[in-house]
């Protein structure tokens, strides 16, 4: 088993609604250094196996049939053995940066 962290955010030049609502907030709530906002998601999930590679295949295509949306999105994973994956090596840890740019 793996552990999977997601994380989806807009694609540079894209118009992001949200953080341009928090950045305009924040210098009413004393932040007035914080610019340049993009808000986007994280989300968590586990994938059966033991096979890093096929995790990280299979992940991917998560990603960019259902988990974002690759035309206005980009996103990222990191993936790392659950307690079931114990025979796998601790260091085999899966980053993957995925989209534009990347």
């Amino acid at each position: 088993m793996f552990k999977v962290s997601v994380y989806v955010t807009p694609k540079r030049g894209v118009v992001d609604p949200q953080g341009a609502v928090v950045e305009r907030a924040l210098p009413a709530l004393g932040h007035s250094g914080a610019g340049n906002i993009r808000v986007g998601r994280y989300i968590t999930l586990e994938v059966q196996g033991n096979e890093p590679d096929k995790a990280k295949t299979d992940v991917d295509d998560m990603c960019r049939r259902l988990l974002a949306n690759p035309i206005i999105e980009d996103y990222r994973f990191e993936i790392t053995p659950g307690e079931a994956a114990a025979g796998v090596d601790a260091a085999a840890r899966v980053d993957a940066v995925t989209g534009e740019g990347a």
